[in-house]
């Protein structure tokens, strides 16, 4: 498995991976699919902060970046996204998404790395538990997806801290 930077090229695999997740999980609050074209442009703008998990020429998941909210003070945050498809889960390439994505956060200055989690997904809390972030609050019930109100777990690791 090798771990790189997305192409606009990649952009039907994510979208396959990612929009899979929105129809048939409370994983994202999201109800709407993500167009090809919307991945490729995020591609595109986020360059380096958007990695995908390849093998033997299969996309196997993606991370990446973006603003976590508007304003100079947040300059140095941002909040991530980690999707995998299900035959990847629990093979490592969650953990080598989240290290590469965490080395290019470091490159481009950033402080904190922030994860919003459905609580109907334990498993993600527990993976980023494992990977050194903490769980710093839960906005209850914000969510609302198939007639469920959802809790929004937020989880952050400082990347830098020594400044």
């Amino acid at each position: 498995m090798i771990i790189r930077p997305a192409q606009v090229s990649d952009a039907p695999s994510v979208a396959a991976i990612t929009n899979a997740i929105i129809r048939d999980t409370l994983v994202t609050f999201t109800t709407d699919d993500r167009s090809v074209d919307a991945i490729a442009e995020d591609i595109k703008t986020r360059g380096p902060a958007y990695l995908v998990a390849e093998k033997d020429g299969r996309i196997l998941g993606f991370a990446t970046y973006a603003a976590f909210r508007n304003g100079p003070g947040y300059a140095q945050c941002r909040e991530h996204t980690i999707q995998l498809a299900p035959e990847a889960r629990g093979q490592g390439a969650g953990r080598a998404l989240i290290s590469a994505l965490e080395d290019t956060a470091r490159t481009e200055s950033v402080h904190v790395l922030i994860a919003g989690i459905s609580s109907a997904n334990p498993g993600a809390v527990a993976f980023h538990a494992a990977l050194g972030y903490t769980q710093v609050g839960v906005m209850p019930e914000v969510g609302f997806k198939w007639g469920k109100r959802l809790d929004l777990v937020l989880m952050q690791k400082i990347l830098s801290p020594d400044e």
